[in-house]
């Protein structure tokens, strides 16, 4: 059977690794952020009190069929409407991942009814079965610079003249979606980046079970680092700073190996010093060419090979302190209920 990758993150960062993992295995699960608060997301989440549908419909686009009917439909739903009107700036795939969900009364029902329209052998979930906010620490902001201000959404921290120190999730301690969880603890690869750092990565590890979850999974785990800091939310970020505030948000998160572009870190001395930094998630560093030239974007086939690599460094024991598996359960488990998979 084809082994099974997890990837964890929201909006672009998250489109490119999917697009990298579907060339390696049909069975790719996206696990996605539901704080988005902006543009149709933003309006659809606050008119319906819905799950923001914009970067789940990202991911279902993402992993698409290749077929001509894939295709099409995968065009479809990205398409925004025009004009002025009240339906101006909405794709049609947020809309109709919110009417599958009146109908249905479940998001993960939906994000399933429209992954079989688009062909996708994988499954498209979100990481949290309600929306969230999130709230930031930002300083800056005030005439003492030592001073720092809360804002709350999204779109707010990721547009902050300010310097973000610490991002909280609201309400707090949320639950994850159970799928979510089963699908992290079956997995082969589990990829968490690359994306906006505070709004899509550091996110999933502030939900309890995810976190819990992604340590006491075999499959192998992989952080992909951004390939140049962002305007606002990593303003000024070095790769080093990017791995001490994602431990200091979730010190008990290990991975196995770090993904980094070749280019971003091209100095030896610049290498050890982020090995250094790595091991505070008890990881590996792996160099490797995975831009796409004269861009800040990862290039999908090279992405690809740096993940079979990391996949292929071997199996993961589980950690001494995994919960005991269930009787029937192969490996480690956590307390949520196991879900089916397509393909199973």
């Amino acid at each position: 059977m084809s082994h099974r990758i997890v990837a964890l993150g929201g909006g672009h960062g998250l489109y490119a690794t999917l697009s990298a993992a579907r060339r390696l295995t049909p069975y790719v699960t996206a696990v996605v952020t539901v704080a988005d608060d902006g543009g149709s997301s933003g309006r659809l989440r606050g008119e319906l009190d819905i799950i923001p549908p914009g970067d789940l419909r990202m991911a279902l686009a993402a992993l698409a069929s290749d077929s001509p009917y894939g295709r099409l439909w995968a065009t479809i739903i990205q398409h925004r409407f025009g004009g002025t009107g009240a339906l101006a700036g909405h794709p049609i795939g947020n809309l109709m991942l919110a009417g599958l969900n009146e109908v249905l009364g479940d998001p993960v029902a939906a994000l399933d009814e429209l992954g079989r329209v688009l062909g996708v052998k994988g499954r498209v979930l979100p990481m949290c079965p309600i929306a969230l906010q999130i709230e930031a620490d930002v300083a800056g902001l005030e005439s003492d610079p030592r001073m720092s201000r809360v804002i709350r959404g999204q779109v707010a921290i990721a547009t902050t003249p300010g310097k973000v120190r610490r991002v909280r999730l609201l309400p707090g301690n949320p639950p994850a979606t159970r799928q979510a969880v089963d699908a992290i603890m079956a997995a082969d690869l589990v990829v968490l980046g690359p994306g906006s750092w505070f709004t899509s990565v550091i996110p999933h590890v502030l939900v309890p079970e995810l976190a819990a979850a992604l340590q006491a999974t075999r499959a192998r785990r992989a952080l992909v680092l951004n390939l140049a800091d962002e305007p606002g939310e990593t303003a000024g970020f070095s790769a080093e700073r990017h791995l001490h505030v994602l431990s200091q948000h979730a010190p008990d998160f290990t991975v196995n190996d770090i993904i980094v572009d070749a280019s971003r870190v091209p100095a030896e001395r610049e290498r050890e010093q982020l090995r250094r930094s790595a091991r505070i998630l008890d990881a590996q560093v792996q160099f490797a060419d995975v831009s796409r030239p004269g861009t800040p974007l990862h290039d999908p086939a090279k992405l690809a090979a740096a993940l079979e690599a990391v996949r292929m460094r071997g199996d993961v024991p589980v950690p001494p302190t995994a919960p005991t598996p269930a009787p029937g359960v192969e490996g480690p488990t956590v307390n949520v209920p196991r879900g089916d998979y397509p393909w199973r």
